[in-house]
């Protein structure tokens, strides 16, 4: 059998009809990180680390709903099919850019409700966010929801246990390890979003940066990827990736001609 074989069960634990799933883990484990990472920056950024736990309930809540929403949206003929399924999240399907767009709204509430300067805020969050993300796809790679197209490289991944999410028509078939792929580009990301933040000392540069690179490459990333094409050939994360590079871009420009902020105010 070619490429890399994949036999772990995704499911780490049954609990009478409950299952969970490595996927779970691996969400609540970069989740934590994300929250530890952020509240540790935060303090060196003049922000209470209160400030990251409180804003963590709702930033949280906020990105699980919205990364539900874009993946049902996504796959919505199959929901209006089967509507029980939209709450099961045990068995996979959450959209980084659902996650990431609801989320951020949460984040921009909270910093306008509590007088924070919401770029320093972003920027705080980013390295956690980041680190989250990879932690997360190392739970797709067990669970086999995040799959590619099929491929003859050596590195595929072949599924081949009857647990795992992979549709029928890849069962033991080498696929490309697209969560792998992005795995790698966003610690290059993060290299550069560290570098940033060295260089320019402009709040929100640093989290521009992230989303702009991170839209660049699942924007290329996810050609090798198996999900709906919405138009243009395009899938879901790749529309979403063009509109959110173009807005990113857009305030990138704008940080970098506004001259730096005098008021800070951190409760």
């Amino acid at each position: 059998m070619n490429g890399i074989v994949i036999n772990i069960d995704p499911v780490f634990l049954h609990l009478g009809g409950f299952e969970l799933r490595w996927y779970g883990l691996a969400i609540i484990l970069g989740v934590l990180v994300a929250i530890l990472m952020s509240a540790r920056r935060a303090a060196k950024k003049g922000i209470s680390p209160e400030h990251i736990y409180s804003l963590a309930l709702w930033a949280v809540g906020g990105g699980i709903i919205g990364a539900r929403l874009f993946h049902v949206i996504d796959r919505w003929d199959y929901y209006v099919a089967n509507p029980a399924q939209i709450l099961s999240l045990q068995q996979g399907g959450l959209a980084i850019w659902g996650a990431l767009v609801v989320g951020g709204l949460a984040v921009l509430l909270y910093a306008r409700r509590h007088h924070l300067l919401l770029g320093r805020l972003l920027d705080v969050l980013t390295p956690g966010v980041l680190v989250g993300q990879m932690i997360g796809r190392a739970g797709c790679i067990i669970n086999g929801d995040a799959y590619g197209s099929a491929t003859s490289l050596p590195w595929g991944f072949t599924y081949v246990h009857p647990n795992a999410l992979i549709p029928p028509e890849f069962y033991g078939i080498p696929t490309h390890p697209y969560p792998v792929y992005e795995v790698i580009w966003n610690l290059m990301i993060l290299a550069v979003a560290w570098r940033v933040e060295r260089v320019h000392k402009k709040d929100g540069l640093m989290f521009l940066s992230y989303v702009s690179l991170y839209a660049l490459g699942r924007f290329v990333l996810t050609f090798v990827r198996q999900e709906s094409v919405w138009f243009w050939g395009l899938q879901e994360a790749q529309v979403i990736s063009l509109l959110v590079a173009a807005a990113a871009a857009g305030l990138m420009l704008y940080l970098k001609r506004r001259r730096p902020a005098v008021i800070e105010t951190s409760e």
